[in-house]
């Protein structure tokens, strides 16, 4: 194994990447609070949205998208049902699974939460792409 040697602009590189995805995850906690959901809730409702619609989410998966354990998942799933976020139903092809979807309520919040986030992203997007392109080009 050989070992690469970095220079001064691949650290800044990586510590600007590292900053401008803090400051997303910084603006996306502020604004999940201001629509009154903790950022956790609104990671797991947009996991469960982004789900592609042939398969259904189960908790499990859920835990598996959001990085978290099971039992985790389960308790988060819990507080969404309480806030009508989300309904639960048995899994038709498995008794022992639980199956996820969003309400009405969750799906209008999730609405305005993503508008506002693509508006950041692209604002974003040319520094991320800078940057990625000045790491990709030390791979090449």
């Amino acid at each position: 194994m050989t070992k690469e040697t970095l220079s001064g602009s691949d650290y800044e590189a990586l510590a600007n990447l590292r900053y401008t995805l803090r400051r997303f995850m910084d603006f996306s906690t502020s604004a999940a609070q201001e629509e009154g959901l903790p950022s956790q809730q609104h990671q797991a409702l947009l996991a469960i949205k982004g789900h592609p619609v042939d398969a259904a989410m189960t908790i499990g998966l859920l835990a598996n998208r959001l990085l978290i354990a099971p039992h985790t998942a389960t308790e988060l799933v819990g507080r969404l049902s309480a806030a009508d976020l989300v309904t639960r139903h048995l899994d038709p092809q498995d008794k022992r699974r639980q199956t996820l979807t969003l309400t009405a309520k969750a799906d209008a919040a999730l609405l305005r939460l993503s508008a506002v986030h693509l508006k950041e992203i692209r604002e974003m997007a040319p520094e991320l792409i800078g940057i990625l392109q000045r790491l990709q080009a030390k791979i090449s």
